[in-house]
């Protein structure tokens, strides 16, 4: 047992593990209990429903794509620099994790909006891009690439071996090694960060609705129905958000299948 061996922590670190253990749990817990269980089944395949889960399947799908093919170049590349150029562009990546969601939005707005940095531009062209599925992706590729980078450049760091160096002596060239010798080593972090930038798009709200408001069938996702549902319809705000804890539940095991795998 872990208190009977030296250098345990003390037993009262006991009380606050409890507490934070209740402090996550029992939100969940009480959300499970207040939802009309009968009704769900009924619930999750009416319209209103169906055509936001159809939407956020569909862009969440689009977007994880996306992440994993720009993410993963960008955490190599990043995993490569050194001194003051590393910080200021690991400074970069992060910030879109830790900015507010409607201030993402808003970023996203002003410069992809009519008449704004590039939509005045791209306006000219025919292409518009606020309110309409393609904003609803590029929000969600927006809040959640950076974590696929973080999580996959912090693998690449500190997991460097000899293996590139020995491939590369051996003639094999720069995308010879990538592709066979280190995105192999570096797939239990690829799971992972792809795991991760999945959940995030697929719970994302704040940027979405101010990038590509609320319109059913179009741009209105999961958690932009739960939140016009809430007053008007809560068992329907309750069934929704079951759907988004299953598969937040499935995401996350997926992440910790990742994190075995690593540990091996």
């Amino acid at each position: 047992m872990m208190w009977r061996t030296a250098g345990a922590p003390p037993r009262w670190i006991l009380i606050g593990a409890a507490l934070a253990i209740l402090a996550l749990a029992l939100p969940i817990v009480g959300m499970l209990i207040d939802m009309p269980w009968a009704d769900v089944p009924g619930i999750l395949i009416s319209d209103t429903a169906l055509a936001a889960l159809g939407v956020s399947l569909r862009t969440v799908t689009i977007s994880t794509i996306i992440c994993v093919l720009l993410g993963v170049p960008l955490a190599v590349y990043m995993s490569r620099l050194t001194g003051r150029a590393a910080e200021l562009v690991r400074v970069a990546v992060t910030i879109p994790m830790v900015l507010p969601p409607v201030v993402a939005g808003l970023a996203l707005l002003s410069t992809f909006g009519k008449r704004k940095l590039l939509g005045e531009q791209l306006s000219v062209l025919g292409i518009d891009i606020a309110f309409t599925s393609t904003a609803v992706v590029m929000a969600q590729v927006f809040v959640a690439m950076p974590f696929l980078v973080t999580s996959l450049e912090a693998a690449l760091r500190s997991n460097r071996t000899s293996h590139a160096q020995i491939a590369a002596t051996l003639g094999a060239s720069p995308t010879h090694i990538l592709v066979h010798v280190t995105l192999p080593m570096m797939l239990p972090a690829l799971v992972s960060g792809t795991a991760l930038s999945a959940a995030r798009c697929l719970g994302e709200f704040g940027a979405t609705l101010t990038f590509a408001g609320s319109l059913e069938g179009t741009t209105r996702t999961i958690p932009l129905a739960i939140y016009l549902q809430r007053e008007v319809d809560p068992d329907t705000a309750l069934a929704l958000s079951l759907v988004l804890l299953v598969l937040a539940f499935l995401v996350v095991s997926l992440t910790a299948g990742g994190r075995r795998v690593r540990t091996a």
